[in-house]
């Protein structure tokens, strides 16, 4: 009989703990390795890398729609790696109140589905800004483990505030056309001028992580676009930003105004933009950097028992 060993990150759903040892299968029967012991576990059962399932919360615009998924082969890559993953089906121009009463059902749902407590949200953009309107209004802190914003516009944005100074019959036609394609596309209460005067409404973090809870962990990301040539898709809005305000952006998010919780800085060195960092026509060079991200970000939560 022959003994094979393979590295895992794993959980032991009865002490609550992670393990980093070594699987060895051993007849009808699997055990994993550690210091104090074997632990053994029902052949053919899945082990998961994380504590709690981890659901990926989109912002505006981008969704999943014909060949266009919202994350890119992120998700597929974290599943791929063992990581219990879903993806949010938000709104993409839903106001943050409509998009948190989704959010809340879906967290719900995937709580059942696994029989567990709580959930890791990661949240791009405004799907932060979903995530935190449900946790501190909707009553659903104590079924969030953790909150991860990656280019949040937690203190608004400057691309929203100046839109808002167009005419309003420009407004209101903008408004109606993107209503109208985004509720065939799928929104069920699109309204984008409501948005777009959400995201310009907001002016500071109050008090930050102490509304939503002290026992949810929250971090935060942002990232750099450095030239308008890096992404063609985002170099008109990172032109637009940078002529009325002359901080680092991604494009549309500033640095400050993606700070929120324990903010861990640039997510990459190199230049990376708002669509970008969610695989979204991203260069074939920068693709792997971005699925490493989500990984060591995936294997922190992890290691910190979420």
């Amino acid at each position: 009989m022959r003994d094979y060993y393979k590295k895992i990150f794993y959980r032991d759903s009865n002490i609550g703990e992670i393990y980093f040892g070594y699987l060895v299968n051993l007849k009808k029967y699997t055990y994993y390795k550690i210091k104090k012991g074997f632990k053994m576990l029902k052949n053919g059962e899945k082990i998961m890398a994380t504590r709690y399932p981890i659901i990926l919360v989109h912002g505006i615009v981008i969704k999943d729609l014909f060949f266009i998924k919202s994350f890119g082969q992120i998700d597929k890559v974290l599943r791929e790696n063992n990581f219990k993953v879903y993806k949010s089906k938000v709104d993409s121009f839903g106001t943050t109140c409509n998009n948190a009463h989704i959010l809340k059902a879906e967290i719900l749902k995937i709580i059942r589905e696994n029989n567990c407590e709580k959930v890791n949200i990661i949240a791009h953009s405004k799907g932060g800004l979903d995530a935190k309107y449900m946790i501190e209004h909707l009553d659903m802190a104590c079924y969030v483990a953790s909150l991860t914003t990656l280019c949040t516009p937690h203190k608004g944005s400057i691309i929203a505030t100046k839109l808002l100074k167009l005419p309003k019959v420009i407004l209101h036609l903008i408004a109606f056309w993107l209503n109208f394609w985004y509720r065939l596309f799928g929104d069920k209460k699109p309204d984008a001028l409501a948005v777009c005067q959400e995201l310009a409404s907001i002016n500071s973090i109050e008090e930050e992580t102490f509304n939503i809870g002290k026992d949810i962990y929250c971090q935060s990301y942002s990232t750099k676009q450095k030239r308008a040539r890096d992404d063609f898709i985002m170099g008109i809005p990172l032109i637009f930003s940078h002529y009325f305000v002359k901080e680092d952006s991604d494009g549309v998010v500033t640095t400050n105004s993606a700070m929120f919780g324990n903010y861990k800085g640039l997510a990459f060195n190199e230049s990376v933009s708002h669509s970008e960092i969610i695989d979204f026509m991203v260069r074939k060079k920068k693709k792997a950097k971005i699925y490493a991200f989500y990984l060591n970000l995936c294997k922190d939560l992890a290691n910190r028992n979420l």
